[in-house]
């Protein structure tokens, strides 16, 4: 049976993927991530995703690969990780009362038998929030490591005032289309704990 492979950093992948019940391993690709040249957030999240799976599956020919890359979109910019903590006020500042996009591309398969690939768009409207409001939310959570410098999870969604599309995808990989396509693969999760 082949084992599932989680090529990610990102511990909020690692807990979607545990919360849903998949037994899974993590390797970490250090896949350089493309830099962006006018595309759209759709060609930007699954060249990322791309370079994520090529670099651990052709190690792991029969196991199943997921790689995923997370982009925030407004307007046509782009908002990656900050760089440090003014970056990140900078961005939510730009988020805040407004809609924008979040997009993930996925690709999940093995190299022996192929890959299949999909983005997911999520649509993500933020609250008004006064300047000392946004500072002292970027103190309570880690901006840091986060696409956007914010969390759809626990206290860092109360920033949210909507999210129109999957709540998952928000955090960094939509579980449900993640799950779907891994049972056409013949592979199910293991029971949840309560």
């Amino acid at each position: 049976m082949p084992r599932i492979v989680l090529a990610s950093a990102s511990p909020r992948r690692v807990d979607l993927m545990r919360e849903a019940g998949w037994d899974f391993e993590v390797l970490v690709s250090g896949a350089d991530e493309a830099e962006h040249h006018g595309e759209g957030p759709d060609f930007l999240a699954m060249e990322n995703a791309r370079r994520k799976w090529s670099a651990i599956a052709p190690s792991r020919p029969e196991d199943i690969v997921i790689a995923a890359d997370t982009v925030v979109w407004l307007e046509g910019k782009f908002f990656a990780k900050p760089r440090d903590m003014d970056h990140a006020f900078e961005m939510v500042s730009a988020l805040v009362g407004r809609t924008h996009s979040v997009v993930t591309g996925v690709v999940l398969g093995s190299h022996s038998r192929g890959a299949t690939e999909f983005a997911e768009t999520t649509l993500v409207t933020f609250r008004n929030f006064s300047a000392s409001a946004i500072e002292d939310y970027l103190r309570e959570i880690n901006p840091l490591d986060k696409a956007g410098a914010y969390a759809a999870q626990g206290e860092g969604g109360r920033i949210i005032a909507e999210i129109a599309g999957l709540r998952s995808n928000v955090i960094g990989l939509p579980i449900e289309r993640v799950g779907e396509h891994l049972g056409r693969l013949g592979l199910r999760p293991q029971c949840r704990q309560v």
